[in-house]
């Protein structure tokens, strides 16, 4: 029986009764020449819609084509044969009389003054850099290796992320694409393995993201500090950032998604910590993008962040610009925001360059004499880096109140099992001051820059905990997947702080709660932010001159590279 109906299935043919296939393929029959011609006579007759018409009316249009081809020659050789051009040639005398010019007095005119020198006036671009000349050029074991790049080539304009142009202005976005970051490591300390480390923790955090978009803990601010860590990266929405494209992009989407009219977002915190660093983030976005929804969201972002402004220069909780308490944490986010924004070039914001030339003040005002930045009036602590990095990004790093400052600094240290032997004045958000602190000192430049990048970074490769084989990549390639707690118990969130021994985890799930993750979350942009220094914003203290694309070398490498005037961050 089986095989009877495997006989009957293999002679089915689904197209047998459509009516319409069958006049289709009768068309393309066979047919003599003879039979062609009577039956296109008689069809020519029938209904429009009956078979017969639409064979003949086919075999008219096969026909037509080369009889057309073959008689209209003859036909145009014929009518240029009945045209007869007749051609004129007259000759005539003309008497010409010849007549001596007279000779004319020549008259000297009248020499006119020169026109006055026009003048071009251009506005004054701030090229002048803060801090120390030389460049770092380190020389240990976790240096980066020059004669290997970590990207075989610098990736090509992307024309999602980028306005093409004879001149790429790399302002915000610093060294981020592929080629150059390998460059910006080699020559400022980074190492292979701590960009190894960077994706493990980029891919941890993709493997986190939620539906919506957004990262566990308080939303807004996570989910623009998990923005900030895949931007610094130079990973941004489109084709040719295929592993993690998508995400920022659902990421930027839920901002976009809990942004209200006024510029807030829904989800807030009861300080709105969250707003600066939301508004921070979609800043860089728009600087990398160009995206027009981006601009607005961002120009919307920054209105409460200039107009919450003290007269003083400062900020305080919720942007509240009636008090006067200056708190220099929440200063660091609204400054690093204002930085952003003035920097991308094309953000419309009232009030914007006020408030940036403004907010030094704010700072200076929380300095204490010989060193460091108290919580909301002059002190020392770990907010000190706080302040450092704010004035130097805001074009203050030769102040006096800075360069103390760095002084007091010199005795941190970077260690996860000593996280608490810090100067006097230290509390325990330790990966919270490490952040400003790594990037004061790279900002600084010079030995300081050197001796704290030794300790840094291998700490922090180091006390990352890896999940072995947890995601898979673009190709579909599993990959490992790495997060970091702080050792501090109150900061991180996560059970146990120091406690947690294990490294490694051979597959399976490690256990989190809600707030545990939320933690944890925070701590991994952190930390991978602070191994992307190298590359996330060109040093304040490098002098950087303009480049003529013209004067640049030939190569032979056929892949576009982009060159063009750097602006520091």
């Amino acid at each position: 029986m089986n095989e009877q109906n495997n006989q009957d299935y293999a002679n089915f043919d689904p197209m047998a009764d459509d009516k319409s296939f069958q006049e289709m393929m009768d068309l393309f029959e066979s047919i003599p020449l003879r039979e062609r011609i009577r039956r296109t006579l008689e069809g020519i007759n029938m209904p429009r819609d009956s078979r017969e018409y639409k064979f003949a009316k086919l075999q008219i249009q096969r026909l037509a084509g080369p009889a057309l081809a073959i008689i209209m020659p003859f036909i145009i050789f014929g009518i240029l044969l009945s045209i007869n051009p007749q051609v004129r040639s007259e000759s005539r005398a003309v008497a010409v009389e010849i007549i001596e010019p007279k000779i004319l007095d020549v008259i000297e005119p009248e020499e006119e003054p020169p026109p006055p020198e026009e003048f071009l006036e251009f506005e004054p671009i701030d090229t002048e850099y803060d801090g120390p000349t030389e460049n770092f050029a380190p020389e240990t074991a976790m240096s980066f290796n020059q004669n290997v790049p970590l990207s075989p080539k610098p990736a090509e304009v992307n024309s999602v992320a980028i306005i093409k142009s004879p001149i790429v202005m790399r302002n915000i976005i610093g060294s981020r694409n592929p080629g150059q970051r390998g460059q910006a490591l080699a020559k400022y300390g980074g190492s292979k393995g701590g960009e190894e480390t960077v994706m493990r923790a980029l891919r941890w955090l993709k493997s986190k993201q939620l539906e919506d978009g957004s990262w566990p803990g308080q939303k807004t601010s996570n989910t623009g500090l998990a923005l900030l860590s895949f931007l610094a990266h130079g990973e941004v929405p489109g084709p040719d950032h295929p592993e993690f494209g998508p995400t920022v992009e659902r990421g930027l989407k839920f901002l976009l998604d809990t942004q209200e009219a006024n510029g807030l977002f829904k989800i807030k915190d009861g300080n709105n910590y969250s707003h600066p660093i939301a508004a921070y983030a979609l800043c860089e976005a728009y600087s990398m993008t160009k995206n027009p929804l981006l601009k607005e969201a961002a120009e919307k972002a920054m209105v409460p962040v200039v107009k919450g402004q003290h007269a003083s220069g400062g900020w305080d909780y919720k942007m509240n610009p009636v008090t006067d308490r200056d708190d220099t944490s929440y200063m660091g986010w609204c400054a690093q925001a204002i930085k952003a924004a003035s920097i991308s070039g094309e953000l419309e914001i009232e009030g914007l360059d006020e408030a940036y030339k403004l907010a030094v003040k704010g700072f200076k005002k929380n300095h204490a004499p010989g060193g460091g930045f108290g919580y909301t009036s002059p002190g020392k602590g770990g907010l000190s880096g706080v302040g450092v990095l704010c004035m130097q990004l805001l074009g203050a790093g030769d102040d006096p109140d800075v360069k103390d400052t760095l002084d007091y600094l010199d005795s941190c240290t970077f260690s996860f099992r000593n996280w608490n032997q810090q100067p006097s004045g230290f509390g325990g958000a330790i990966m919270y001051y490490w952040y400003y602190i790594t990037q004061a000192k790279f900002h600084a430049g010079g030995d300081r820059w050197k001796s704290w990048n030794a300790q840094f970074q291998p700490e922090l490769i180091k006390e990352q905990q890896v999940i072995k084989d947890a995601i898979a990549d673009a190709e579909g390639k599993m990959r490992d997947i790495g997060f970091w707690d702080s050792p501090s118990k109150g900061e991180s969130h996560a059970t146990g702080g120091e406690a947690v021994k294990a490294r490694v985890y051979e597959g399976g799930e490690v256990a989190e709660d809600a707030e545990q993750l939320g933690g944890r979350v925070m701590d991994t942009c952190l930390g991978a932010l602070q191994l992307m220094v190298y590359y996330r914003n060109l040093p304040t203290f490098e002098k950087v001159a303009a480049v003529d694309p013209a004067d640049l070398p030939e190569t032979k490498a056929p892949e576009k590279k982009d060159v063009g005037i750097q602006i520091t961050w």
